[in-house]
């Protein structure tokens, strides 16, 4: 299994180009990144947090920002966490810089809920829970978190007007019979799914409860495929 230095030196190694980008360079990767597929589920994120009693977020993963833009525009007070020094230009959201897996809790309290969306399937499976552990250790009142999901679904969707037409239809089946194939080439890819043959919404949940969370709402997002969980301390 690779240490956490590994990890960080590897995440580094494939991450540093987008963050050292000149500025068209980056505009570039905004446009690629946050695309029409992905786009509602950025919004999903701040969505789930509409009618709670929550202030101060810990946005774990941001990426490129959007979504801390957008909990900043809400007027939310947002701090992100991720291993890379930060890629948001906006000097008004500090971040703390470190390992997720590597990190002690002490240093993630102090915010009402923690967003942590599409980032638990980049860590072994077998982490998973001693990561929600370490959230519920930072002890905020939520933890949203968000996973690829690809058990058995259908999303087809049609739209017509007088001069254009244009349809998207998507199918997963069988999932729950294969194992998810890691890609060994990508150091920081995806290590499991939600869906696949071991890895199902029943043993996902097994370890949100076991790690000390109770869950609250549960939703799944298309054409970016993924299944999300409000989880409140029980």
């Amino acid at each position: 299994m690779a240490t956490p230095m590994t990890l960080q030196t590897e995440y580094k190694q494939f991450s540093d180009p987008v963050a050292q980008m000149d500025p068209a360079a980056r505009r570039a990767e905004w446009f690629r990144y946050y695309s029409d597929k992905r786009i509602g589920q950025q919004w999903f994120q701040l969505h789930l947090l509409d009618g709670l009693e929550v202030q101060k977020v810990l946005e774990v993963g941001p990426n490129l920002g959007l979504v801390s833009a957008l909990l900043a525009n809400a007027g939310f007070t947002v701090t992100t966490m991720d291993m890379l020094p930060s890629q948001d230009p906006r000097p008004d959201i500090p971040q703390i810089q470190g390992e997720l897996t590597a990190i002690d809790s002490a240093r993630l309290t102090g915010h009402d809920a923690i967003l942590c969306c599409e980032t638990l399937e980049h860590l072994p499976w077998d982490q998973v829970q001693d990561i929600l552990a370490k959230f519920h250790a930072a002890a905020p009142d939520y933890l949203i978190i968000s996973v690829p999901y690809m058990g058995f679904q259908i999303d087809w969707r049609l739209y017509l007007n007088g001069v254009t037409g244009r349809s998207k239809f998507s199918f997963k089946k069988l999932n729950f019979l294969r194992r998810f194939k890691i890609d060994h080439s990508d150091p920081w890819g995806h290590k499991w799914e939600a869906g696949y043959r071991g890895h199902s919404l029943k043993a996902l949940e097994g370890k949100i409860s076991q790690s000390g969370w109770s869950i609250k709402r549960r939703d799944f997002t298309s054409p970016t495929r993924s299944v999300f969980y409000l989880l409140a301390r029980k």
